[in-house]
């Protein structure tokens, strides 16, 4: 099978965990955007039009749960997976209330590539 690759955005306010996430991502991604802050995403989602979004849940403008909700009201079809270190059951429900495609831990991040390569 060849090699698909994707766009991505990737919305958190930690720069050092950008760059995480972009290592991880870089073998499924060829082309990856970032912004800073939920309140960004949306206007980033419209300019780059990715195929995936990680979204982070705490920042300190705009949470990614309500910058999750906000693109999917725009964006129907719009693949959010949502990344946090808070894995506790509300916290997966409300990600998923919102839109999300999918909840990933930040002690798991490598599962972002599984999550990637599946949902295509």
């Amino acid at each position: 099978m060849g090699k698909e690759m994707t766009t991505l955005l990737i919305v958190d306010d930690n720069a050092e965990m950008r760059q995480l996430v972009k290592s991880i991502a870089s073998r499924v991604s060829d082309e990856i955007f970032e912004c800073e802050d939920g309140d960004e995403a949306l206007a980033a989602f419209t300019k780059h039009r990715p195929d995936w979004v990680v979204m982070d849940v705490e920042m300190k403008r705009m949470d990614g749960l309500k910058a999750t909700a906000q693109v999917i009201a725009h964006y129907p079809q719009a693949k959010i997976i949502v990344v946090t270190k808070h894995t506790d059951s509300q916290t997966r429900a409300l990600a998923s209330e919102a839109g999300a495609f999918a909840f990933c831990s930040k002690d798991d991040l490598l599962r972002l590539r599984s999550l990637i390569e599946a949902g295509r």
